[in-house]
């Protein structure tokens, strides 16, 4: 009985034409490295680990995506970085010292761009790598702490 009560308004807006809203859409470009910087890492495949970290944290009230979208109703933003230094970290000061020092870490610069290009996150941070992990994977343990950093400055944005 309960399933018929579902179905029929299901049915009744189904037959107007109305769809839900579609989200806005942040398109995330793969990252680049400033002139001079040195990374063991495949900035592709950190791509593809952001918009899968993004869509866990994001995918709420975002559909995020690697490339734009052929059609969308929506808003798009474009979600791209660079990364101006890295610094590999020193294992021995892990290792003896611990409690989070001696991480790798990383300074990036990264916007988001609405449709007309204008910037609504320009932001420039640091990001160390998790206190738990290093040095695991083809892009390390960054992945993870980027898109923490960029999830939160987008809710801080209050992008719609």
């Amino acid at each position: 009985m309960t399933h018929r009560l579902l179905v029929v308004p299901a049915l009744a807006l189904v037959s107007l034409g109305l769809s839900p809203p579609s989200k806005p859409v942040i398109v995330v470009k793969a990252f680049t490295a400033a002139p001079g910087v040195e990374l063991p890492y495949d900035l592709k495949l950190m791509q593809t680990q952001l918009v899968a970290e993004l869509k866990v944290m994001l995918g709420k009230d975002f559909d995020i995506a690697s490339e734009p979208p052929a059609t969308s109703e929506g808003t798009i933003y474009t979600l791209d970085g660079e990364i101006k230094a890295w610094r590999p970290g020193n294992a021995a000061k892990r290792l003896l010292v611990g409690m989070g020092s001696g991480r790798e870490s990383s300074d990036i610069q990264y916007q988001v761009t609405n449709g007309s290009g204008n910037k609504v996150v320009d932001r420039q941070d640091t990001i160390r790598t998790n206190f738990y992990s290093q040095g695991a994977g083809s892009t390390g343990t960054l992945a993870h702490p980027v898109a923490q950093k960029i999830a939160d400055r987008i809710r801080d944005a209050k992008l719609k």
